[in-house]
């Protein structure tokens, strides 16, 4: 074994690390199929709410009472949206996906509640895939993405109009968890690079030359 073979064998981790797995890559057919199982769970469970009205609890506020949301999503709403707040709450963002489902379904409220859980099918597929990413699991992730799709604790925010703001935050929940994990992951691959080329460059014959001449020097100075 020469001397950079050792080097690098130096610098890398010994024992069997857990790669990432990236989103497109493995069983395509599998991941597939998980994700297009999520979305018939979160249909069968959360369908029915698409037949449901509105409710007399923040739902006036936010959507049918609103003067600034029931006109859909233009500029004096856009701008209406991050100066003012709704119950207490600055959430713009929120306030321009009620502006933009009056914009295509008006006040028939199933056209919101079917926003809600487009909303909710994405966020259980994001979890799914975020989770295959950051520990190559597939089966165990897809269990893990089931239980919170059709999970009990979703069906206030699946269900009620209101409650936009969670499964929105959920979507982009996910998407930080994602980013955070990747960059994670390539700060390690860095690190780990600019590892093996210091230790590489180190052990370079003039690096060795001077670190023979300065330990000489040192000894005769003693």
């Amino acid at each position: 074994m020469n001397l950079k073979q050792k080097t690098l064998q130096m610098a890398l981790p010994n024992g069997p690390t857990q790669t990432p797995i990236p989103i497109g890559s493995g069983n395509c057919r599998a991941v597939l199929g998980v994700c297009i199982f999520l979305v018939a769970a979160v249909w069968v469970v959360f369908g029915q709410t698409l037949g449901y009205g509105f409710v007399n609890l923040d739902d006036s506020a936010y959507v049918y009472e609103n003067p600034h949301v029931i006109h859909g999503l233009n500029l004096k709403g856009f701008e209406w949206a991050f100066t003012h707040s709704v119950m207490a709450n600055w959430h713009p963002l929120t306030v321009m996906s009620h502006m933009l489902d009056c914009q295509f379904y008006g006040l028939h409220a199933g056209g919101h509640h079917l926003t809600n859980l487009l909303l909710h099918a994405v966020t259980a597929i994001l979890l799914f895939l975020v989770l295959r990413e950051m520990t190559g699991a597939l089966w165990r992730s897809a269990f893990v993405a089931a239980v919170f799709a059709i999970h009990p604790l979703r069906v206030e925010s699946v269900a009620w109009v209101s409650e936009r703001k969670d499964v929105l935050s959920g979507v982009f929940f996910m998407l930080t968890i994602g980013a955070y994990a990747r960059y994670v992951e390539r700060s390690k691959a860095q690190s780990s690079k600019l590892k093996v080329k210091s230790l590489l460059q180190f052990n370079t014959p003039v690096t060795r030359g001077r670190a023979n001449e300065a330990k000489r020097v040192n000894f005769l100075e003693n």
